[in-house]
């Protein structure tokens, strides 16, 4: 069974930056797209970020240009860092592996301050 652990969320103040890691048990060059969606509170979950084996990203419009989405394969982890930090960026930050089958990741709390 995959298994997918985010880490690297916390409290941050607005304008501030963070780096969101997944890190996954089996090796990621068994996924087609490796993506980060946020939940915010009574909100549905939204994806934000995804890159695929060639490398491509794709942004939401919320992120694209504050976010970036990279990939390790040596060390099957996949990070997202967005800088300028805004108060909407609050939510659950959930990691998802999507191959012949879609998994997720347990998330991780991001709260922004203003």
């Amino acid at each position: 069974q995959v298994q997918l652990v985010e880490s690297g969320g916390g409290l941050v103040q607005a304008g501030g930056s963070l780096r969101l890691a997944c890190a996954s048990s089996h090796s990621i060059y068994a996924f087609n797209v490796m993506a980060w969606y946020r939940q915010a509170p009574g909100k549905s979950r939204e994806e934000v970020a995804s890159i695929d084996d060639d490398e491509d990203a794709v942004y939401s419009a919320s992120v694209k240009g504050r976010a970036t989405i990279s990939r390790d394969n040596a060390k099957n982890t996949v990070y997202l860092d967005i800088d300028n930090l805004r108060p909407e960026d609050t939510g659950v930050y959930f990691c998802r592996a999507l191959g012949v089958a879609s998994y997720w990741g347990q998330g991780t709390q991001v709260t922004v301050s203003s």
